[in-house]
């Protein structure tokens, strides 16, 4: 299994999985021909895409969505609340497919299990997406208001985790924001703060854990260096031997090949564990 994150923040988000000759888009939140140019940067073809399986309804994760499947007949995946939430975006010739939370579906070579979070949109998930030809695993949770015991539960056992690490709780209410926009971000249905995001994971933390991510952050009050260090630091307490990645809004991660990355740390890190 490889991922990359095109890009992630409040100006767009999309993830690409790739497992064989399936090529999965976790969200669309650019224009199509934005997309078209990230997924050039790691090597894709519009046409390689699979599907694209959207979280939510929110434009930085549906953006494109609409324009990218019918210049390049994408099948469309959506909750039925978020197809709902999503009428405008759609002309009504796409190919969408509804799955619901709860009820793992499968993509060709990947198994992908969407779960419920508490995000304030119609009908929000983050899923955990699982090679079974090599039992590799990638959780993706943006969006996620709060890591419930559900969150929990569905993102054990992760060899890889993109999860959201959105602001930094004290730049957060420095910033020019309203306050009605800052006490959205900080409550139970808006965005994990560094310190949040850094708790979650390592209630998260298991020898197979090989890379974390760190995603959606804010512009205005987080910086990639501050939310890395905190991770890292955290982390290297525990012994983790993986890699913290931090996706910016305005070029895709590397594409990571998980099982090459498993392999590297996997003796070293079981000795910590």
């Amino acid at each position: 299994m490889r991922f990359s994150v095109l890009g992630s923040g409040s100006r767009g988000n999309a993830t690409l999985i790739a497992a064989g000759t399936t090529r999965l888009l976790v969200d669309a939140g650019f224009s199509a021909r934005e997309l078209t140019k990230r997924l050039a940067t790691v090597g894709v073809e519009p046409a390689e895409v699979t599907a694209i399986l959207v979280t939510h309804e929110h434009g930085d994760h549906t953006r494109g969505a609409g324009v990218f499947a019918r210049a390049h007949g994408t099948p469309l995946m959506m909750t039925e609340g978020t197809l709902g939430a999503c009428r405008k975006l759609l002309r009504g010739s796409e190919e969408v497919r509804t799955y619901r939370a709860g009820y793992p579906v499968e993509v060709e070579e990947l198994e992908v299990e969407p779960f419920i979070t508490v995000h304030d949109a119609v009908d929000p998930v983050a899923v955990a997406v699982r090679e079974p030809a090599t039992g590799l695993r990638l959780g993706i949770a943006t969006d996620l208001g709060r890591p419930t015991l559900q969150v929990m539960h569905a993102l054990r056992g992760c060899d890889a985790l993109v999860v959201e690490s959105n602001h930094d709780e004290s730049m957060l209410w420095s910033t020019s924001y309203p306050a009605s926009v800052k006490a959205r971000i900080a409550s139970s249905h808006g965005h994990l703060s560094n310190q949040a995001a850094t708790r979650l994971v390592l209630e998260l933390l298991n020898p197979r854990l090989t890379v974390v991510v760190l995603a959606h952050l804010s512009e205005e009050s987080n910086t990639p260096a501050l939310a890395r260090s905190e991770m890292e630091r955290a982390l290297a307490k525990q012994g983790f031997a993986g890699t913290v990645e931090v996706a910016r809004p305005d070029r895709p991660t590397p594409l990571l090949d998980l099982g090459v990355l498993r392999e590297q740390v996997g003796p070293r890190q079981l000795s910590f564990l």
